[in-house]
């Protein structure tokens, strides 16, 4: 199935883009995190299970269970503090 992804802040500067639409087998965040990770490069460095991150699905933050759908929206973001 085809996902659209969107990367923000440091994780679209380390992996020079902003936006990019796969296909995948993945059927969970977490999945489809696992196999962009597995793509090696600079966004295997971005999206490292050793980094925190926040993630959602459909512009809802979602847990890495959360299931896709054929043309989900998914974004990788890094954590932002407020203050």
């Amino acid at each position: 199935m085809q996902v659209h992804i969107k990367y923000f802040a440091s994780i679209r500067e380390a992996i020079g883009q902003s936006v990019e639409s796969v296909d995948t087998q993945a059927s969970t965040l977490g999945q489809l995190r696992d196999a962009l990770i597995a793509r090696g490069g600079p966004g295997a460095q971005a999206l490292a299970r050793d980094r925190v991150l926040r993630m959602a699905l459909d512009q809802q933050l979602a847990e890495e269970s959360a299931m896709l759908h054929a043309g989900c929206e998914v974004a990788f973001f890094p954590p932002v503090t407020g203050g």
